[in-house]
Order: C-alpha cells, then structure tokens, then sequence
C-alpha cells in the first residue's frame, strides 16, 4: 500500500491538484514500461490540471477524480469549506503559505463557522488540508482522503495490464465539478468512447457493508441508464467478484457532469465503500480494494 499511501499525503484539494499530476506523470513515466500496453499521456494547457491515459482501441473510460476536501482561509482566522469536510474541533490542518509550512487546529464558534488556531495570521486564500495518518491493517486501510486517493489507485492498478480504454484523472469534482464536461467532449469526439466508470469511493449504509465486495451503484441523487448497469452486474456475476448493490437517494460524482453532458455517455459508479467519509478517518476494508480492483480489470475487457 506505498503507493496508495503516497497518494493519499499529496496536498491536491479541489482547484489546486497540480502536485498530484506532477506526481502521476512521473509515476506514469517511469511505471509505463512495466505495463501490458503504453498508453498516449495528454495533458497540457487546454487540459488544465487533468490527464487522460489512452490504451489501445478504447471503448470504455475511468474516470477518477484526483482533488480532496479541504478549507481555504479567509479572513480574521476564518476558513470556508473546500467541498464538505466533516472534521471535529481540534483536527490538525496542514498546508503552506508564503511565510512556510503550517500545521494548526481547527475550532468553530457557537454558530458552527470554522476558524483556524494558529501562532500567527495564515495568509489568505492558503488551503488547509488534513493532516495525513495512514493505517495499514490486515482487515481494513484507514486514513484521509481514500476518497478519492483510492480511486485514483484503483485506476492505476488497472493500467497495469489494461489493454484498450481510456483513464481520465479529473479535477474539483469534491466542489461542484467542471472539468469532466470538456474531458467527455474530447474522448467522445476523438475515439468515439460513451461508455464510462465512475472510479470513486462510496459509503458503509444500512444496506452496505465492509467486506462484502465493490459497490456497483443502481442509483444515487442521480439514475444512470438501466441498461448499462445491467450490463456491469452480469459481467461481475459471470467472473465471480464479491459486489454489492447500493440503491441512494444522494451523493453525487463524476457521473452526473457526464449525465447532463450534450454527449450519450452511459456511465455507471463502482466504488469501495467506506466509514467516516470526508473526515481524517476515512476507513475501507481491504477485500473491497482488491474486488474493486478486480471487477474494473474484467468491466474494461467486456463491456
């Protein structure tokens, strides 16, 4: 878990990722030569911080998004959320500004408002992000921001030996979204590809629980096409891969950008589910990575 661990310590929260695709495009160009098929890497300007992976003759696409929860501060020892962190009084926060590295606690007044507690005034506009406690166990991995670092390792494992497809790291979704829109218009129009996974991390329910396999979603605050989700069922029945059902009424991701896109995506979210979601304590059990991992090999060999 080096790598996962590796991904979860990079301070990348929404609208501010850009270490975190420094580090995958130097993890892509020195681990590429290992893998079954070397992809086409684009990225640039016109891409502003995403990267999209090309293997092959691509029919189905990942997407995972790489951006993290957080606050940005503001005024007077003020921070506003970056997405919708949920953290107790006195989590540590850690960041930097021009003055050097910052590691403070969080407070909130009696109106719920946020604050940071600090030796000094933190410059504003610095986004604060967890600070980092990784747990590796035998049964269960637990740290900041599996959400979305284990998608992103998700998507990197199948990179691994994935022959045809497309990998798309994607940006601010954790605040309200905007890059998967040109991202979809730009592998639909080049390659033709309208079918999509949603490499992203869910929630333990009452009708999800650890340990019982990937989350294959039918539903959340938005409804994917029946059809397709159909599809991703059967293949996970046909090669034998712990999954479980969700069935919500919200959340939302990746998938919804693609939803109202003027595109015919069908995309479906498959993801690992985990406790303490968007807090430092994010928990996921280890046969949910390895089913994820799994059922996304054989999805981008059959669908």
């Amino acid at each position: 878990m080096k790598l996962l661990k590796q991904l979860c310590e990079i301070h990348a929260p929404s609208g501010n990722e850009v270490l975190m695709k420094e580090f995958l495009l130097k993890y892509i160009a020195k681990e590429k030569k290992n893998w079954k098929t070397k992809p086409a890497i684009i990225h640039g300007d016109e891409f502003q911080d995403n990267i999209i992976l090309k293997f092959g003759k691509p029919r189905t696409a990942i997407f995972a998004h790489m951006d993290s929860i957080g606050f940005t501060v503001r005024y007077f020892n003020q921070l506003l959320p970056i997405g919708s962190p949920d953290a107790e009084m006195g989590t540590k926060l850690v960041g930097e500004d021009s003055l050097g590295p910052i590691e403070c606690e969080l407070e909130f007044d009696k109106e719920n408002h946020a604050f940071y507690k600090f030796g000094r005034q933190i410059d504003r506009g610095t986004e604060l992000t967890y600070k980092v406690n990784f747990r590796a166990g035998k049964e269960y991995i637990q740290s900041a921001y599996l959400d979305n670092r284990l998608g992103v390792y998700n998507a990197l494992k199948v990179a691994e030996t994935l022959k045809d497809g497309v990998i798309v790291f994607s940006t601010w979704e954790e605040h309200g979204g905007g890059s998967v829109p040109y991202l979809a218009k730009y592998i639909y129009e080049q390659w033709s590809v309208k079918q999509a996974l949603i490499s992203d991390i869910t929630w333990v329910s009452d009708g999800v629980d650890h340990g019982k396999g990937v989350a294959i979603s039918m539903r959340d605050r938005n409804i994917p096409r029946r059809n397709f989700v159909n599809r991703i069922i059967e293949i996970a029945k046909k090669r034998k891969v712990d999954f479980q059902l969700e069935v919500e009424g919200m959340g939302s991701s990746d998938g919804r950008e693609l939803q109202v896109s003027p595109y015919p995506f069908d995309w479906c979210f498959v993801g690992a589910p985990q406790h303490n979601p968007h807090t430092p304590d994010e928990r996921v059990h280890v046969r949910d990575i390895k089913s994820m991992i799994d059922l996304y090999s054989w999805l981008m060999k059959d669908l």
